[in-house]
């Protein structure tokens, strides 16, 4: 079907994403191991009382903030389930997506304007006569953000499981007069049993390399993660023996994670169903009725009001003045061209891989050295998850640092690294629409002779050309919200929106820090908008 010279180019496609791929990761990686030694404290500093501290609260947040996200989402989970043609219902789910996809910052700017100081509900509780008895700052704030972040991720994959489930056992439940909790002893229950522990350790992993919610949030060092200590111990101690141990400590937790990960994901459903539309007959009593509406509005509501926050306090702030400060255009065309270099070399190394894979499966029987060589390539995605972008900054920070100036390095670092970031997601949204194309238009193309850039032209990008836009879209999204990359190698001649918001927090110009919030969630609201245009499927 494929000529030998386009088995091999696709062959060289893949083999150039791995190559530019295993040398971003693997240089820094080195330089973090080859530095150990040198720094005279080897193994005593990765396990010293101060980095144990610091590991062991690492994973208490991580651990409360699994429980609490996932354990709120079972009952939102089960209260959509039964409730599947209620009003706002894809309204709602829709929402649900939003904290996906929002900067961390921003979100916790939110949840600042409700649970903070000056929040709308200490101020609730200060007209009751308590004063001020929640603090966001710390432990408590902490797993807020996490929940907020997670818990609509956790919901929507648990509901998931539930609606695969096929319509006739809501059908058999009502036949044989089974009660709502019988139905969730023994039919919602093993469902949710089965994906629960996959969306624990993603939830778990999430968390557990959070940054920029502890950076903003964290109580000092008594409330600090391993990834906000690397930050802390280049950037104001400037130790890099620290950062060092605390990066190789960082990647052994993110490989046992993934291991877990690895171990635990939820296998595929093998339901069989008789394809009828699902009705509940279950929970149509009252009670169940009010038990469910309550359960759904408080998580509305938990999602709604720190997203109504920040548009209030941004609209609040002096936008046309923000607007003319020459310092916030600045920052916007740093932060739009890191974005745009970002979501196409993302773009570049997903379509190498896809395609690299794409040829090997046109093979009946690929070879062993084929069949590994794709199996790499399919792993390939995943490396920033296990060297998370503030060690590999923190592998180049001391890689470059002697050899090059690192203001001028920098952006080139930032955007590399978030094209990493972003890799996952991109090849998320481009690998099942490629795949599912190709098989279509395979053989037809081959028998009509069309080619190289003829088949771009006339077959691929009618077709592609949507989901290559929501791939770009997705990936310049999370390029333009990242604080973590730049918060190591921003300086007064780097300064992106994030940076330059959380520069003004930090020196107490909430009210500026509002509008520039309001104005990165605005641009990056409408590149999701933008990316998700004409898709009408509004299933979790």
């Amino acid at each position: 079907m494929l000529t030998e010279a386009q088995f091999k180019r696709g062959l060289t496609a893949g083999a150039a994403s791995l190559a530019l791929i295993g040398i971003f990761v693997t240089l820094p990686t080195a330089s973090l191991l080859l530095a150990v030694p040198g720094t005279g404290t080897g193994a005593g500093a990765i396990f010293d009382a101060y980095t144990l501290e610091i590991l062991r609260f690492t994973l208490l947040q991580a651990i409360l903030s699994t429980l609490l996200s996932v354990g709120l989402a079972v009952p939102v989970a089960i209260s959509l389930a039964r409730r599947p043609r209620f009003v706002s219902r894809t309204v709602i789910l829709r929402l649900m997506a939003v904290p996906m996809g929002l900067p961390a910052l921003i979100g916790a700017l939110g949840l600042i304007g409700i649970f903070g100081r000056q929040g709308l509900v200490n101020d609730a509780l200060a007209a009751l006569g308590l004063q001020q008895p929640i603090s966001l700052y710390g432990l408590g704030g902490i797993l807020l953000a996490h929940v907020f972040f997670n818990l609509p991720l956790a919901a929507r994959l648990l509901l998931t499981a539930i609606e695969r489930l096929p319509a006739e056992y809501w059908r058999l439940s009502a036949s044989l007069g089974m009660s709502p909790w019988s139905v969730l002893r023994f039919i919602e229950a093993p469902a949710l049993l089965r994906v629960i522990p996959g969306v624990a350790s993603l939830v778990f992993m999430l968390c557990a390399t959070s940054f920029t919610l502890v950076l903003v949030l964290g109580g000092g060092p008594a409330a600090t993660t391993l990834e906000v200590a690397i930050y802390q111990a280049l950037r104001f101690d400037f130790d890099p023996p620290r950062a060092v141990s605390l990066a190789l400590l960082q990647i052994l937790l993110t490989g046992l994670i993934l291991c877990l990960l690895f171990w635990l994901a939820p296998k595929a459903s093998t339901g069989a169903s008789e394809g009828r539309a699902i009705r509940r007959f279950d929970a149509q009593g009252r009670a169940a009725v009010i038990v469910d509406a309550t359960v759904i509005a408080l998580a509305t509501l938990f999602l709604v009001l720190p997203l109504l926050s920040i548009l209030v306090a941004g609209l609040r702030a002096d936008l046309a003045r923000l607007l003319t400060l020459p310092e916030v255009w600045q920052a916007g065309k740093t932060s739009l061209s890191i974005a745009v270099t970002a979501a196409f070399l993302s773009l570049g190394l997903a379509s190498g891989i896809i395609l690299s894979r794409s040829v090997v499966q046109t093979r009946r029987r690929p070879s062993r050295a084929l069949g590994a060589f794709s199996a790499l390539l399919a792993v390939l995605s995943s490396l920033v998850l296990l060297v998370p972008p503030v060690v590999l900054g923190t592998g180049w920070f001391l890689l470059l640092r002697p050899v090059v100036n690192l203001t001028a390095a920098a952006p080139f670092l930032i955007a590399a690294i978030n094209a990493l970031m972003a890799l996952p997601f991109v090849m998320r949204v481009l690998e099942p629409a490629v795949e599912a194309h190709l098989a279509r238009t395979r053989r037809l193309s081959a028998s009509l002779a069309i080619h190289g850039w003829s088949r771009f032209r006339r077959v691929d990008w009618p077709i592609l050309k949507r989901p290559i836009f929501m791939a770009l879209s997705f990936a310049m999204a999370l390029s333009l919200g990242d604080l973590g990359a730049v918060a190591l190698f921003g300086s007064h001649d780097l300064v992106t929106l994030p940076w330059l918001i959380y520069s003004r927090l930090g020196s107490y110009r909430t009210h500026d820090a509002d509008g520039l919030a309001l104005i990165l969630g605005i641009v990056c609201l409408i590149l999701t908008l933008l990316g998700t245009a004409g898709n009408k499927d509004d299933r979790p």
